[in-house]
């Protein structure tokens, strides 16, 4: 078991990328949850070069298959208590509730757990002194 929570959590590609910093998310998130992945209906290698570059190691991804079918199939895979799947839209809450999974907004699930959006990181750097490139 890796984590202290009986949960599966799922990330949408596309709700990982709101975070400043995935790969401390999904560290974090191994202390409390037993498998941890990404989901996403983009090619499996889009997925694969985000995790690789972000230095996320992922019990489980989406593969060719939709969303959907994915999600299923990691219920079907991994027996938790709960089932988690943290989204960016609308679309991943209701795809959430067709498939029986719990849904998280990003931004709730950031605030609940103490993660960083990365607009949070940007608005932060907009209010830092300018940087001049015209002194020795």
């Amino acid at each position: 078991m890796n984590g202290g929570s009986d949960m599966t959590l799922a990330f949408e590609l596309e709700a990982l990328k709101e975070l400043a910093s995935p790969e401390s998310v999904f560290e974090d998130a191994r202390g409390w949850s037993e498998y941890i992945g990404v989901i996403s209906e983009k090619p499996t290698y889009v997925v694969t070069n985000f995790t690789r570059k972000n230095r996320i190691r992922q019990d489980f991804f989406s593969g060719p298959r939709g969303k959907a079918e994915s999600l299923e199939g990691v219920k079907d895979q991994f027996d938790t208590e709960r089932y988690v799947f943290i989204g960016a839209d609308d679309e991943d809450e209701q795809l959430a509730d067709e498939v029986d999974w719990e849904y998280l907004p990003v931004e709730e699930a950031a605030d609940a757990a103490d993660w960083v959006l990365a607009t949070t990181v940007e608005s932060e750097d907009d209010d830092a002194e300018p940087v001049r490139d015209d002194w020795p």
